[in-house]
């Protein structure tokens, strides 16, 4: 990963030998400081001792020379020397997509000496405000938020000696409002259409096996468009969790229109074989006086059954209700898949988002 920034850099140490307020005399006023011309090269003209700085995580740089180059060399009269100069720079910065697209990265600038130990130069961040940010910079960018901007040291040990190094840390938030509305909305909406599919008759096949297969596609082309977007990582993402999940649950609603088929064929074949086997006749009611007081009995124990039914729990009642394993697979599935639907997203949530 990589990114690019502009900024002015600026940088001040002492040289006694630059020194001027010792000519102050009588008659003789010095400056409050000498700023030196800079030439179409830069500073490279210019005939003082200036620190060998350079970025350690800068892939391209370049210096602005329209109209003139942007440097300024200022000597004040105790020999304080200011060195401001305005860079475009492009610098690596390692990105951890675990959390993609909820994620938080830190991004580095690292400025070092390239020759010079720390026994010639160490470097020290000014005490009061030290990085001075443009307004509006931290609504500024386009896919992230600029939430701080910290500094630090990250003086290191290599096999030429010990080098000192000052380091700008940039906290950066994702904004996920796109996401919400390219990627976790379309997928719920398709999960909850896959579910229609409970709702229609058994025999629609044409009807429920294309609802199925369309929001497979759909949600596969939505993952496949996401991922391109994104480089190869040897790691699970939290989009990839939940692209799979969200495939898992569509995939499951197409399979369990094919269980809900092959119990209806089941049924289906019981039932006429049941017709085959089945004594064809017919028990007439009449006017005796036995069957009316039968006929009555019946009423009372039927009263009696409805009341003692009413009494069970309703969810038991809807569920158990359907004697055909067929339909009583899509009245389970009404159910489970959309509370473990929202089960997954409370621990998504919780562990992702929160």
């Amino acid at each position: 990963m990589e990114y690019s920034a502009q900024f002015t850099f600026r940088e001040e140490w002492n040289d006694a030998r630059l020194a001027y307020e010792r000519l102050a005399d009588e008659n003789t006023q010095v400056p409050p400081f000498v700023v030196l011309a800079a030439s179409e090269q830069a500073d490279l003209t210019q005939q003082i001792w200036m620190p060998d700085t350079f970025f350690q995580n800068e892939k391209e740089a370049r210096r602005h020379l329209i109209d003139k180059p942007n440097v300024l060399i200022r000597i004040h009269p105790d020999g304080q020397i200011l060195y401001s100069v305005r860079l475009s720079l492009v610098l690596s910065c390692p990105m951890s997509l675990e959390y993609y697209p909820l994620d938080r990265q830190t991004c580095l600038i690292d400025l070092a000496s390239y020759a010079y130990t720390t026994d010639d130069i160490k470097y020290e961040w000014k005490l009061k405000n030290p990085i001075q940010q443009k307004e509006g910079l931290r609504q500024s960018l386009p896919s992230f938020e600029l939430q701080d901007v910290l500094t630090d040291y990250c003086t290191s040990k290599t096999n030429t000696g010990e080098y000192s190094c000052a380091r700008v840390m940039l906290l950066l938030r994702r904004e996920y409002s796109y996401y919400l509305i390219q990627l976790y909305i379309p997928c719920i909406m398709l999960v909850v259409v896959s579910w229609v599919s409970f709702w229609l008759d058994k025999d629609a096949v044409p009807a429920r096996v294309s609802l199925g297969v369309t929001t497979l596609l759909t949600m596969t082309t939505q993952a496949s468009g996401i991922n391109a977007k994104l480089p190869p990582v040897s790691y699970i993402k939290a989009v990839d969790i939940w692209i799979g999940v969200c495939l898992a649950f569509i995939f499951g609603a197409l399979l369990e229109y094919a269980l809900v088929n092959y119990y209806g064929r089941q049924e289906f074949l019981k039932k006429e074989k049941k017709k085959k086997t089945e004594f064809k006749g017919c028990l007439c009611p009449s006017d005796h006086p036995f069957n009316q007081d039968l006929r009555q009995s019946l009423r009372l124990d039927m009263n009696t059954y409805r009341r003692k039914r009413w009494t069970k729990f309703w969810l038991n009642r809807y569920l158990c209700g359907n004697t055909e394993v067929s339909k009583r697979v899509d009245l389970i599935s009404r159910f489970a898949f959309p509370t473990f639907f929202a089960c997954f997203l409370v621990l998504y949530y919780v562990n992702y988002v929160n």
